[in-house]
């Protein structure tokens, strides 16, 4: 009896304690639970799926859960009423506008932009841990070894049709659709040809998407890269959310990429939510800007700020598009003696979308601050020259445009009309540099700076885009100090050199005689970065780039023959740097606010870089600026020139340093300049006077008479003299 009562007692409080789980559980928010402990309370075994013949995934309300799925009701929540902008979608089709950028629906949860983490994804079975769950994303790359830990989708260890791979979307949200992909190979073809969608609110009972005919199935992909978009027929309310494979590309398995369209409910008692919620106070037109809407947008900061703005193009795309820039200075339109000139540019690749919206951001709050009297930027502008060019490729583009933010895939667009790579595209005077280094007794002298363009490259039969020949002019004209050039696909700045020395390797730290200024330069940019330095963040694809603080030497990543940072660097005095600022090369338009906030600081802040080193003028003993002058700093192999006027502008970090002039014709000046760590480039400038030989050459044109060589004259002596005789 005493035994009975024990167990019975016993019983009770195991009871007892399952059920104070269950109530401990249900009242902490499921964000701040352990992840394990979800695990194990909230999936499914693989096994515990119905075999052919059962009735798959039916759904019944349980006591205690959440209730049954419900189609969205749009009438019962104004917040999901659709907008003019979404009623005007046929209209806008019609005109060519993005489908997407027009949404029937919702935005993408965040697969592609990792706003949905890791934890967050979950799959019945995975071939191995690089094809998991968590490698399911859209567009996500797959590294160069395949069969590592960064493979390029979800695969199932299994080929039947009992496969999901699920998304928990950690609040209620209304799905809407789902956009598929099959995986990212160069040696494998795999894709999902059907698939069926399922939604749950606890991930216990599930139920089919179904139609008037029953459940439906949605066809999936034809090929693995071009994404496929597949809108639910009624939007339906819950947190979970499976996609389960139906059928496959007969040579191939189950593997898949996708993103899940929805709207998030409010749930203004959920503090993670709230706490994680990104928002901006800039008064600035978030949203995706085709080639008009740009140039209009431009019109309209150009009126607001007519006296600090300038509208300029420095040329045409290969179908006539007009790349358009937009100046920023106290004196737009010149040259101002002692101030440096910097630019932006993005859109090299027309689908990497996000740089071209950050530039167009970026010129509207300038303009706005500047009229605020925001001391920073009014100083900013009153001491730079600012060049902002967001569209470089407006071809591509176009194209990716058309397509959508989601629907893209990885490469629409990414060229230009005619097939080239902008960012590729020019001159390789990295082989001619170091060619003659490595042959001393070379004729053939190449100089550490300046190098020229090769004939070859100037000719008419030269695969060149126009885009790249347009670039090059106006980095000739202007005497850019620093450039940016943005691009997007992953979060980390890239600097020179872009091209390994060595032939034998595809990898390799090569680093420029400015090493150190470089890495600065990149780190300027990737710490006040939100994302870039922070070691919590999930890789983009691949590469992990948080030993090196979110930068990397472009050689060591992977090398470029003709990149621009390294056809800047050599041929220019501009240090250019490529700065990658965002893993999804075009997020839909409501990413605008929290990728302009992720990167507002961090493009302030590097074009504040300019003004660090020294600069100076060049003056003859009259007062007269020299042009083309060489300064040379002892111990780095990287010369620069002066401008037109006479001045220069050499970026290093603080330190001391002899820093050397010289110009033909005149002599040599040597002196010690100091750069401290303020903000600000040390003055350093220098006098020097023309050798006796300049003078005498000068004397001689003056009056009409070219002076003559030492052997003609001893040649007129002698005949002279024999006459005498």
């Amino acid at each position: 009896m005493l035994a009975r009562g024990r167990s019975g007692l016993c019983l009770a409080l195991c009871a007892f304690g399952l059920a104070l789980l269950g109530d401990v559980s249900r009242a902490v928010p499921v964000d701040d639970q352990d992840y394990y402990l979800q695990e194990i309370t909230n999936r499914d075994h693989y096994y515990s799926f119905p075999y052919p013949g059962e009735e798959f995934f039916p759904f019944t309300e349980q006591p205690g859960e959440e209730g049954p799925i419900r189609a969205a009701e749009p009438e019962e929540r104004p917040g999901f009423k659709p907008s003019r902008k979404e009623l005007k979608q046929k209209k806008n089709n019609k005109k060519g506008k993005s489908v997407l950028e027009t949404p029937p629906d919702c935005p993408p949860l965040g697969l592609e932009t990792l706003k949905i983490t890791d934890f967050q994804l979950h799959a019945s079975t995975a071939k191995r841990y690089g094809l998991g769950a968590h490698r399911g994303r859209l567009n996500i790359q797959a590294g160069v070894n395949e069969n590592d830990f960064y493979d390029g989708a979800w695969c199932a260890g299994r080929n039947d049709p009992y496969q999901w791979i699920e998304v928990d979307a950690r609040r209620l949200t209304k799905f809407t659709g789902v956009i598929t992909q099959g995986r990212n190979s160069l040696w494998s073809s795999n894709w999902v040809t059907s698939y069926r969608v399922l939604v749950s609110n606890d991930s216990h009972a599930w139920t089919a998407v179904r139609n008037e005919s029953g459940d439906v199935i949605f066809e999936g992909n034809s090929e693995k890269e071009i994404p496929v978009l597949n809108m639910l027929p009624v939007p339906l309310v819950a947190r979970y959310i499976r996609i389960n494979p139906r059928s496959w590309f007969q040579e191939g398995s189950i593997c898949m990429r996708l993103e899940i369209l929805g709207c998030p409910l409010p749930d203004p008692n959920n503090y993670y939510h709230r706490r994680n919620e990104m928002t901006t106070t800039d008064n600035l037109d978030f949203k995706h800007h085709n080639y008009k809407e740009m140039r209009q947008l431009m019109k309209t900061v150009n009126k607001m700020c007519p006296n600090i703005t300038r509208i300029y193009n420095i040329g045409k795309s290969n179908q006539g598009l007009k790349l358009y820039a937009v100046e920023i200075s106290d004196n737009p339109g010149e040259h101002e003696v002692g101030e440096p000139e910097f630019h932006y540019i993005a859109g090299a690749h027309g689908n990497e979308v996000l740089g071209r919206e950050l530039i167009l951001l970026l010129m509207q709050f300038m303009c706005q601050e500047y009229l605020a009297g925001n001391p920073r930027i009014v100083h900013l502008i009153q001491d730079t020259r600012i060049h902002l060019l967001p569209s470089v490729n407006p071809d591509g583009y176009d194209k990716a445009y058309k397509a959508g933010s989601e629907l893209g895939g990885w490469s629409l667009g990414r060229w230009t009309q005619d097939g080239i790579d902008i960012n590729n595209n020019f001159p390789d005077l990295n082989s001619l540099l170091w060619e003659s280094e490595d042959q001393k007794k070379s004729k053939r002298k190449v100089p550490n700076h300046h190098i020229p363009i090769p004939d070859w490259y100037l000719s008419e039969n030269a695969t060149v885009a126009v885009e790249t020949r347009a670039i090059i002019a106006w980095m000739e004209k202007i005497p850019f100090v620093l450039g940016g050039n943005l691009q997007g696909g992953e979060l980390v700045v890239a600097y020179p050199y872009d091209m390994v020395r060595s032939m034998w390797k595809t990898q390799d730290y090569t680093p420029t005689p400015d090493d150190h200024v470089f890495r600065w330069l990149a780190y300027s940019y990737a710490s006040t970065h939100r994302l870039m330095t922070d070691a919590r963040r999930r890789a983009c694809h691949t590469e992990d780039f948080q030993k090196e603080d979110g930068t990397v030497n472009g050689a060591s990543w992977h090398t470029v023959a003709g990149s621009i940072n390294d056809f800047s660097y050599l041929h220019t005095n501009c240090f250019e740097l490529s700065i990658y600022v965002g893993c999804d090369k075009y997020p839909h338009e409501s990413e605008l606010p929290e990728e302009w906030e992720n990167n507002r600081e961090s493009l302030i802040v590097f074009m504040e870089q300019v003004h660090r080193g020294i600069k100076g003028i060049v003056k003859d003993v009259h007062g007269k600026g020299i042009p083309n002058a060489v300064i040379s700093v002892e111990g780095v192999n990287h010369d620069i020139r002066t401008g037109a006027d006479g001045d220069y502008w050499r970026l290093l970090n603080p330190g001391e340093y002899v820093v050397g002039v010289k110009a033909e014709g005149y002599t040599t000046a040597t002196k010690t300049c100091e750069v401290g760590y303020d903000m600000g480039a040390t003055q350093c400038d220098f006098t020097i006077s023309k050798t006796n030989l300049a003078r005498i050459k000068e004397i001689m044109r003056k009056f009409g008479k070219q002076p003559l060589g030492l052997s003609a004259r001893r040649l007129r002596q002698r005949a002279r003299r024999w006459q005498q005789r």
